[in-house]
């Protein structure tokens, strides 16, 4: 690990003046990803501001009858808060789906929004890798691409985005609050916070630099009795999904009213699936229109040489999260 110098930020305010004062800073909250990051040699900030004594851990309802998670409260809270079971299980399921509990406790709801890829690719810096080192090439477009995306990638990067507690958010439709230089506060929605890779793979948000994730809001809806979050990984636990599934369905009787279908382990964002969402409105929540929505879904994913099984295991993994949803997660 390379020499840096660590801060300890005070308040927000200050906290931001901070990092928009120095390039090469980093926030330093839960430390779940960026302390390994900086262990490999792929991070290398010259500061580290720690912001964990700044508040903005509260869960509690807005105005407008949503849920708001403050960006430094811990996964486990968030997890097992009761706002959060009662009215969104689909993202309780999600955040312990993913990593150990020890990491849970450690790992904050901003953190978890901005871990990076776990491309090996990226984390060996004898490989070449444009999201690492802009320019330098993709070694994993003709490597072995088995974990990789199977939408939204280019030429430049082909890595998924790993965190299971976006997925669900994504479903969601939550919108990330952020503070940035000068005060200003905007609201991003979760779809639109991550980016696809294009040209420019070595940015993975639309978060600029000294911009701080304040909390996440959760319109209130009602998925509650029919949502699921579906993991499918090589083992049992502490696992990055090789296909991930978050559906929520409203229904009147057995129609379906709304359809949220959210993807992981496919691309380099949480990967909404809004064909399969549209086909199901106004059907009825059977099997076979599952099916069909599931197809319609996965007809445009472009597999590489090793992760063409991502296809079909995509489609099943579709059809599986949305019966479950169905059941209400009970079979």
């Amino acid at each position: 690990m390379r020499p840096f110098k660590y801060t300890n930020a005070k308040d927000v305010s200050s906290a931001i003046k901070l990092a928009t004062g120095n390039p090469n800073a980093k926030f330093l909250a839960g430390g779940t990803n960026l302390l390994d990051l900086m262990k490999e040699d792929v991070e290398r900030p010259d500061e580290v501001i720690d912001i964990t004594r700044l508040g903005l851990a509260q869960i509690k309802t807005t105005d407008a009858g949503g849920i708001s998670i403050g960006g430094l409260g811990r996964n486990t809270d968030a997890a097992n808060h009761p706002l959060i079971r009662q009215h969104h299980p689909v993202l309780t399921q999600a955040i312990l789906a993913g990593a150990s509990g020890q990491i849970r406790n450690m790992a904050t709801n901003g953190g978890n929004l901005l871990q990076r890829t776990r491309c090996p690719y990226f984390y060996d810096i004898a490989m070449p890798c444009n999201k690492r080192e802009p320019g330098s090439g993709c070694g994993a477009l003709e490597g072995i691409n088995r974990m990789h995306a199977i939408f939204g990638w280019s030429e430049k990067c082909i890595a998924v985005y790993p965190s299971d507690m976006a997925v669900a958010l994504a479903a969601l439709d939550a919108v990330v609050k952020i503070k940035g230089p000068n005060g200003e506060e905007r609201s991003v929605a979760i779809t639109d916070f991550h980016r696809l890779p294009g040209d420019m793979p070595e940015k993975d948000t639309n978060l600029s630099h000294g911009e701080l994730i304040t909390a996440i809001e959760i319109p209130k809806s009602n998925f509650a009795d029919h949502s699921y979050y579906l993991k499918v990984r090589d083992r049992a636990s502490y696992a990055f999904a090789l296909v991930s599934v978050a559906a929520a369905l409203e229904l009147t009787g057995n129609v379906i009213l709304q359809a949220r279908i959210a993807i992981g382990g496919v691309a380099h964002k949480p990967w909404r699936a809004t064909k399969a969402e549209q086909m199901l409105v106004g059907k009825e929540a059977t099997e076979a229109n599952f099916k069909l929505a599931a197809d319609a879904e996965m007809a445009d994913a472009k597999p590489l040489e090793h992760n063409k099984f991502k296809v079909e295991l995509g489609n099943r993994s579709i059809v599986r999260a949305l019966q479950m949803a169905l059941d209400g997660g009970k079979s």
